[in-house]
């Protein structure tokens, strides 16, 4: 696996991105973000603009090169 293209889509939550992003909560699980934690930009069934989501509610595309929330990727896979 490319962990340069894995890592590209990884950043940290700063404390302007968690007064941003914190209004809302995250997209793929509605939880809020914490300081310091770990996020993805993942795109999933909230529309075609990527948002960011806690890594742990992404799984890691080969084939794309990008993250998709967990409950998009598995009815993606499913269907096929």
């Amino acid at each position: 696996m490319n962990t340069e293209n894995k890592n590209k889509h990884k950043t940290i939550i700063d404390l302007e991105t968690l007064n941003t992003l914190n209004e809302e909560g995250c997209p793929a699980c509605g939880k809020k973000f914490t300081l310091g934690e770990p996020v993805v930009l993942a795109c999933g069934d909230w529309g075609s603009k990527k948002k960011l989501v806690h890594e742990n509610e992404a799984i890691f595309d080969k084939i794309s090169g990008s993250y998709i929330e967990k409950t998009c990727y598995r009815s993606t896979t499913q269907k096929s």
